[in-house]
């Protein structure tokens, strides 16, 4: 009988592992999925880090936080001098460092990202990070570029058209246990109980860390819009962090106040409030992937979203959801009353549902595995 091949030794590189944050949670769960493999050792370097697993191996990566500008750099440095001192047969990262086998790209080119979405110039921090980020799209021994949707695609070939023939998009994954199909009445209940809202409100849900990029103003505008001819009462629960005063004042001049939640951060059981909610609404002005339309999709939720989601190339329009343009709030709230119509909300969710069994963890855990694989035995 042969001896089984020893392990190899893979380094995942992220400023923080499993923290809040959709890069951090998409590099945690396919970390953890891919550990479980007995053919990998798995390293995870990171500064910070919520979970520790018993088949991952963390490295604490300091960062220099002062001056500012230090900071990409620091961590770009560090870690190399970390993976300097020990060999590994295979290095992922999810974050700009000076080289990589495999760079999944949870972002856009940084230089796009600060001129033309935040619209700002590029300081100190930038200038550095930007320089890390062609650093790594120009070592052409990096055997892939993974992007997270086609629109992160489309940035980063457009600004590193070298690039392209080695760029796969590789969608997050999602856990279809835990935004599962069947949703207990009892749950649904109790969190709309929680919050005052009754079993006859149709419950649009928004979940956001920052309600100004992820298009809060617009979908409360579409809202006064679709309360003004709806038959229903609608509420609008806000999951998330942001500028509740500035918002609320909004809401008062949209007249709609009375009609928003703000529910604050919910790190726990937030596929609770997927099972309260007959619909979700991302209105990002840009938004590289945006994890949530995935996970109400498997919560069996149909979901309204801007043109400037990543994740609309999951969405087929009028079967899963909506794709509306970014500021056009009548849109909005056309699409929220076309979705009052039970039997139509029932089956666009029982569709989203069926696009999301394609991305389950458990795919995407297999499909990077196999890149794994081809890089490493490549030439063997």
């Amino acid at each position: 009988m042969t001896n089984p091949l020893p392990p190899k030794k893979i380094a995942v590189v992220i400023p923080k592992y499993g923290l809040t944050g959709g890069a951090e949670r998409f590099a945690a769960n396919l970390t953890e999925g891919l550990a479980h493999n007995p053919a990998y050792d798995i390293h995870v370097l990171a500064n910070q880090w919520e979970t520790q697993l018993d088949v991952v191996t963390f490295h604490k990566v300091p960062i220099i936080s002062f001056p500012r500008f230090l900071s990409p750099l620091s961590f770009a440095w560090f870690v190399a001098n970390t993976l300097k001192r020990e060999h590994y047969d295979l290095i992922h990262t999810h974050d700009r460092i000076f080289h990589a086998d495999l760079f999944t790209m949870h972002g856009v080119p940084h230089r796009f990202w600060r001129r033309e979405i935040r619209d700002k110039r590029l300081g100190l921090v930038d200038q550095m990070t930007d320089w890390i980020e062609k650093k790594l799209l120009s070592n052409y021994n990096c055997n892939f570029f993974l992007p997270v949707s086609n629109l992160s695609k489309a940035h980063y070939q457009r600004y590193f058209p070298q690039i392209t023939s080695r760029m796969r998009t590789m969608h997050p994954g999602v856990d279809l246990e835990k935004f599962t199909l069947n949703k207990p009445a009892a749950v649904r209940n109790e969190v709309r109980a929680r919050f005052g809202i009754t079993p006859s409100d149709f419950v649009i849900l928004f979940v956001g860390m920052n309600f100004e990029l992820k298009g809060l103003a617009t979908l409360i505008s579409g809202l006064a819009k679709a309360k003004a001819s709806s038959p229903r009462p609608i509420t609008l629960l806000v999951v998330g962090k942001g500028d509740v005063k500035r918002f609320g004042k909004l809401a008062e001049r949209h007249g709609v106040r009375e009609k928003i939640i703000f529910a604050g951060v919910q790190s726990q059981k937030i596929e609770h409030f997927y099972a309260a909610a007959d619909v979700h609404a991302l209105l990002s002005d840009f938004d590289t992937f945006g994890l949530t339309v995935l996970e109400a999709m498997a919560s069996s939720l149909p979901v309204i979203i801007s043109t400037q989601v990543g994740a609309k190339d999951l969405v087929s329009e009028g079967i899963t959801g909506y794709i509306v343009n970014k500021n056009d709030s009548n849109a909005v709230g056309e699409k929220i009353l076309l979705l009052l119509n039970e039997p139509k909300r029932q089956a666009m969710g029982l569709a989203a549902r069926q696009t999301a069994e394609a991305h389950a963890w458990t795919k995407v855990i297999q499909n990077v595995s196999q890149l794994y694989d081809d890089i490493l035995y490549r030439n063997k």
